[in-house]
């Protein structure tokens, strides 16, 4: 068994305990992602809290939830800002959202939206192209945390001069400035963007389909999954997407190399924009290989 990078055999299968102890005890699995990323996360936390291992951490988890809800914090993806990769939601603009007009009413699924501002992004785009009252955008993600701050809509206001400058560079038809009020330090989204959105917990690895969605966007988060949990992930996106539903990756990312890239029809290959194929017949669906005992393969990848 292959230790991840920078572990000791040992501290491999300590930080398999202790990736097994928060599954059994809060039910949030990490148990296959990356293990690179979670190496560096977790030792991080470790030198942070003056811990010496990762069984005092794992003691430390068991028997303290604040402190689980700091090392939750740590293990969230929240790196995230308005308009970000302005590109992707031009390419969004000109050939995803005229098809999704054509349809009475638009439901968006933003999964993994940390603290916000994509699904933001999303409703000031919709707004602008004319569409408003005739969308819902549900925004996801599986820390409260981060969901609080998300349904806040407040945010540092030095901030605002790159997502401005995301704003027009992808696009945007109207001023930023329409759609939020400056206070002190901070800027508020304004009520008419944020009652477009309805932010709840949903945990990609452990929870199922999340309706029939039009577009679906789940950007730079699947880069910390394993092969096998990328598969499954990309499993409940596909099932909870309405025929012909578009789907939207992060730039690091490739539906290429998943076992679903004969089911989803690039529309903008460049920005990682797919549009969903007839539904699989049955068989036919991909294969995904087996769980595992607790451990780390041979790739580095802690699996449960």
């Amino acid at each position: 068994m292959a230790a991840a990078p920078s572990l000791t055999d040992n501290e491999a299968i300590e930080m398999a305990c202790l990736l097994y102890a928060i599954h059994r005890k809060y039910g949030y699995d990490f148990q296959q992602y990356a293990a690179g990323s979670l190496c560096r996360r977790l030792k991080n936390r470790l030198k942070r809290s003056g811990l010496t291992c990762f069984s005092e951490m794992q003691y430390r988890v068991l028997n303290d939830r604040s402190f689980f809800e700091t090392v939750l914090a740590d293990l969230s993806i929240n790196v995230t800002e308005m308009f970000r990769d302005p590109h992707f939601f031009k390419a969004l603009r000109e050939h995803v959202v005229p098809k999704l007009a054509e349809r009475p009413f638009i439901r968006v699924w933003v999964a993994g939206c940390a603290t916000g501002e994509e699904a933001y992004s999303m409703a000031i785009l919709l707004q602008e192209e004319g569409l408003a009252g005739r969308f819902r955008i549900y925004a996801t993600d599986f820390n409260e945390r981060v969901l609080r701050t998300a349904r806040e809509g407040i945010y540092p206001i030095e901030s605002i001069r790159s997502y401005t400058r995301n704003h027009l560079l992808s696009g945007g038809c109207g001023c930023l400035v329409d759609h939020y009020t400056a206070r002190y330090d901070n800027v508020i989204m304004n009520r008419a963007i944020k009652d477009t959105i309805r932010f709840s917990d949903h945990n990609l690895v452990s929870d199922s389909h999340f309706g029939e969605m039009d577009l679906i966007l789940c950007r730079n988060v699947l880069i910390y999954f394993s092969p096998p949990l990328r598969n499954r992930v990309i499993g409940t996106f596909f099932d909870s997407l309405a025929p012909d539903g578009f789907f939207g990756l992060g730039t690091g990312e490739s539906m290429s190399i998943t076992a679903w890239a004969d089911h989803m029809a690039p529309v903008v290959a460049k920005e990682k924009i797919y549009q969903k194929k007839e539904t699989p017949s049955p068989g036919s669906e991909p294969v995904v290989s087996p769980d595992h005992a607790p451990g780390i393969d041979s790739t580095g990848v802690i699996t449960p």
